[in-house]
């Protein structure tokens, strides 16, 4: 048996599914009923059910020590194991260096149990990576490294999603405050992927002990932000529940012993059960005396085991219990009866014991004296050592907590390496970092460190900094590597060694956005120059420091370095690197405006792609590139492939997402609003790098200026601003990512000018490169015509002027097709070159809000010209229907602005003869999508009230009794 990985709660033992019975602990005596929380519980109750009908309900259960979290969810799961699956899992408290995914087991093992037979087929194609969890699912031979984080996710997500399709899951976690990033980060997964799944979680977490700025707290700002999580307070009791309470457990007590007790416990539930123990003597004088109350209250027997469980976070199962306690086994039996008779400790179904309170735990350890504690733990690691001698697996992290506590440091030492790897293996970065970190602090303690550890300190070193990059700690890892280098004498050094360090420092700047990383490439390729004869390593070096030249818009150096790249990366039979160069040389050639040789070199790529790496990079890149060609169709097609590719290995959701970005765009510049909302909304991918979240913030803000919200588009670029700034210092792209997106903002808010002055930027900058200044010069168009609108007719000429110089300027490969005419034609603002544009703009691969500003602009021209009125108002009708088709704020408020201005009808008739006018006929439109009022006027942007005032006119006018009887009109009029 091990030690097992669920805390122990107030009562019960856990089935298979995690969920408590009462039965199992007569010895346990506590309040008959819960007092006080009768709302807290109807709320409980409500979220469940909401969660049942698939809406996102979430709970965070929050207070402090002692008032009665745990109280409530025994209530609430009992009440809910009658309708839903209840799941349960605890965070165990190992200080400063938590286990990884301690609260998962106990949750997956139930799920698994659910499923039965069909869980493997649950689990999906990332089934495997569940054994890092649950090592008992498979007796072959399990390669760690070959299942991902993204692996885990996935499957753990696969499988509760299929438990949640039997019937409603309700996952508890308690004591969060106490988990590890590794769980954190899986938990912000499923929270985001199974909302609307039919689960519920409910988390407990003690909010004031969690530190500002730590990784709990941002877990929880983060979820509560994107209302994932609705927190419920526990608020303490007031003088008729304290009283209550009392007296359910003690029967009736005076008022003077009532008073002191209610002084002293404060309203805490846990204080007064407590003090509610001798409510008739004297009080304690101090919490600590409080909590030892019982303690102090047993025989020595029962302290001593007591004492032996409080040496473990975890529940201690008996067999440990036995060995360690040293008593003989009828003492043991009778020692473990009183300690439960006297509610201290918890005894489980499966023959394990806990503290009833995590409180009473920390009261009775902290209690022993300092050698006491010291042999307690020696005990407990030398028990566990044996098992692990004997085949025993997962044990690292409580070897080096033990080892550590009693300050034995050569094999805390040596423990402690061993569970960084254990914590790595099983991607829980943090977690492994520090462990890392805690080996770094015992190094010097020991004199034979680099034989204890079994690595020199400058592997440990270059080892910690890979691991705090992958746990998304940049800052650490650049001060890690620093200090390897500074370690190490690059002319006697291993060069190898220094040159994957120099490497390792150059990836930690990259990913922090900062330069440095061309000149310690190539401080690397010249350090091997001569002294290291290896090709793949070479290629490795040679394809980063191409894809530094690529995004600093240095084209021919990256050329040249993908080149030498591909070269040895042939000689060496590495068909990836060979694939890579291809990548990256292929994007540069095509930003030159050589898109011939660069499509030839991405179909080279894909060619030599082998392993799912490279052809991931492929797909990301190659959709890409199709984007920026105006290809939106098959630049959608190339994303979607990728996360049908991603969905095959069981990373859809996760690294697979690193497409959505890829996909959104091309999505909102086809006009799918909607499609795209629900893919930034779903960005599950939790990325470690902050420059990888740029380019999907940047589509968020077009996103939510496209919409007209204008507000939050707003505080997003505020709040990313000076990332991407210094993002854009190294990755030319960037800063053309926040031009457009500013540009957006600005024009959605009215602000031409200032849409002017940030085009600007892009002529004041050197002018137009890259292939995505082709997209920023389209812009200018819109900003023209804005411009023309709002009477700056000079500024909108001598803006014209420069944005077709600029066009004219850009190599001709990069104007995609159809582009020139509709840029022109918006310029000009000629009615002729207009109607040629407009035909033109309707192409079904053509960014779709042209469609509506070449027919507004039209419109405004012949007005202007004081032209024919008529067909003003048709292309003015069109306009304003075509912009709410597309969901465009801006564009359809301009039309709708300017019919009232001019006195346009946009009446038209339709083909049965009703007239209605552009708004009837959008409302009748979205009616007909069955969308009710309130989504109607969020579609619009008009009030519920005008939205009804329209379904009426509508309904007049179809002669029409229902709304749906209108529906069926409109759609039969549609399909004829």
């Amino acid at each position: 048996m091990t030690i097992l990985h669920e805390r122990t709660p107030t009562a019960g033992g856990p089935d298979v599914g995690g969920e408590w019975h009462d039965e199992n602990m007569s010895l346990i005596a506590s309040t008959a009923d819960m007092v006080g929380r009768d709302a807290e519980l109807e709320i409980l109750e409500a979220a469940l059910q909401r969660a049942s009908a698939g809406e996102v309900a979430s709970m965070l259960v929050a207070g402090e020590a002692g008032i009665g979290k745990s109280r409530l969810l025994r209530e609430f799961r009992e009440r809910a194991a009658g309708s839903a699956l209840v799941l349960s899992g605890w965070s165990l408290d190992y200080g400063a260096t938590p286990a990884p995914y301690t609260p998962l087991p106990s949750i997956v093992r139930g799920a698994l149990a659910e499923l039965g037979d069909a869980a493997a087929e649950a689990a999906g194609p990332a089934r495997e990576a569940l054994r890092l969890l649950l090592p008992e699912l498979g007796d072959a031979p399990f390669d760690r490294t070959k299942a991902g984080p993204e692996s885990l996710r996935e499957a753990i997500a696969n499988v509760l999603e299929a438990a949640a399709a039997r019937r409603p899951v309700v996952v508890l976690i308690e004591d969060l405050h106490w988990a590890d990033d590794a769980t954190l980060s899986t938990l912000a997964f499923l929270l985001r992927v199974l909302a609307g799944h039919r689960v519920l979680f409910v988390i407990t977490c003690r909010v004031d002990e969690v530190r500002r700025g730590g990784s709990v707290r941002s877990f929880l700002v983060e979820a509560e932000r994107a209302r994932l999580l609705d927190r419920l307070t526990l608020a303490r009791l007031d003088a008729v529940q304290v009283r209550a309470m009392v007296e359910a457990l003690n029967g009736p007590i005076d008022d003077a012993a009532f008073t002191r007790l209610l002084d002293r416990s404060e309203g805490v539930p846990f204080f007064v059960e407590e003090l509610s123990c001798n409510a008739a003597g004297p009080l304690p004088e101090s919490l600590r005396d409080l909590l030892l109350v019982r303690f102090d209250a047993l025989g020595d027997d029962a302290k001593r085991v007591v004492r032996t469980v409080s040496g473990s976070d975890a529940a201690v199962d008996h067999e440990l219990l036995s060995e360690i306690a040293g008593l003989p086994d009828e003492q043991l039996d009778a020692a473990i009866r009183e300690a439960a008779g006297a509610a201290v400790l918890a005894v489980r179904s499966d023959d394990s014991y806990g503290f009833r309170h995590a409180l009473l735990r920390e009261a009775v350890h902290d209690d022993l004296l300092p050698g006491e504690r010291a042999r307690l733990h020696r005990a407990y690691a030398e028990a566990l050592e044996t098992r692990a001698a004997e085949g025993e697996c997962c044990h690292e992290a409580a070897l080096a907590f033990h080892w550590h506590q009693a300050h034995d440091a050569r094999r805390a030492l040596t423990a402690a390496i061993g569970a960084m790897e254990r914590a790595k293996t099983s991607y829980a970065f943090s977690t492994a970092a520090r462990f890392g970190e805690l080996a770094l602090e015992l190094w010097e303690q020991v004199p034979d460190a680099a034989e204890a550890a079994g690595m020199a300190r400058v592997t440990l070193l270059a080892r910690l900094g890979s691991i705090l990059r992958n746990a998304g700690d940049g800052e650490r890892a650049l001060t890690v590597v620093g200090l390897a280098l500074d370690e190490i004498d690059p002319a006697t050094a291993d060069v190898g060694v220094y040159a994957r360090l120099l490497r390792d420092k150059a990836l930690y700047l990259q990913n922090l956005g900062r330069t440095g990383s061309i000149a310690l490439l190539r401080q690397a390729l010249d350090a091997m120059a001569g002294r290291l004869d290896d090709d793949r390593l070479r290629a490795t070096l040679l394809n980063l420091l191409a894809g530094r030249h690529m995004v600093a818009a240095e084209f021919p150096e990256a050329i040249q370095a993908a080149d030498e790249a591909y070269r040895l990366a042939e000689a060496a039979g590495d068909d990836d690197q060979m694939s890579i160069a291809a990548n990256t040389r292929a994007g540069s050639r095509m930003h030159t405006g050589d898109v011939s040789g660069g499509l030839a070199d991405y179909r080279l790529a894909w060619e030599r792609a082998k392993g799912s790496t490279a052809q991931m990079r492929y797909r990301v890149n190659y959709s890409d590139a199709l984007y920026l060609l105006g290809r939106h169709r098959e630049a959608v097609q190339v994303a979607e492939d990728g996360i049908a590719h991603a969905r095959t290995l069981g990373v859809e959701r996760t690294s697979g997402s690193i497409l959505t970005q890829n996909l959104a765009e091309p999505l909102l510049q086809l006009g799918d609003i909607a499609r795209t909302e629900s893919l930034l909304a779903g960005d599950l991918t939790f990325r470690t790098h902050r420059v990888f979240r740029v380019y999907t913030t940047m589509t968020r803000v077009r996103a939510l200026a496209w919409r007209g919200r204008i507000d939050e588009a707003r505080a997003l670029l505020d709040e990313w601003l000076p990332v991407v700034r210094q993002v854009a210092v190294i990755e030319r792209q960037v800063q053309y990512s926040l031009l457009t997106s500013d540009i957006a903002l600005r024009l959605a808010a009215g602000d031409a000018r200032g849409a002017a002055r940030v085009l600007q930027e892009l002529f004041d900058g050197g002018g137009a490169e890259l292939a995505h200044a082709a997209r920023v010069l389209l812009d200018g168009g819109s900003i023209v015509a804005a411009l023309r609108a709002q009477g700056f007719a000079d500024e909108a000429a001598a803006l014209a002027g420069s944005v077709a110089d600029a066009w004219q300027r850009l190599p001709e490969a990069l104007h995609p097709a159809g582009w020139t005419q509709v840029l022109l034609a918006l310029l000009a603002g000629d009615a002729d070159r207009l109607r040629e544009a407009m035909p033109i703009a309707d192409g079904d691969d053509m960014p779709a809000a042209l469609a509506v500003l070449v027919r507004l602009e039209l419109a405004r021209r012949l007005v202007a010209d004081r032209s024919d009125r008529a067909e003003a108002a048709t292309v003015l009708a069109d306009a304003e229907r075509l912009a709410a088709r597309i969901g465009h704020a801006r564009l359809q408020h301009e039309a709708t602005e300017f019919a009232d201005a001019t006195g346009l009808t946009t009446t038209a008739a339709r083909r049965d003869g009703t007239e209605l006018t552009a708004r009837e006929q959008q409302v009748l439109e979205l009616l007909a999508e069955g969308l009710s009022n309130r989504q109607i006027a969020e579609r619009l942007f008009i009030s519920i009230k005008t939205v009804s005032v329209h379904v009426s006119a509508v309904l007049r006018k179809l002669g029409a009794a229902t709304r749906t009887e209108a529906a069926a009109r409109h759609r039969s009029l549609v399909d004829a």
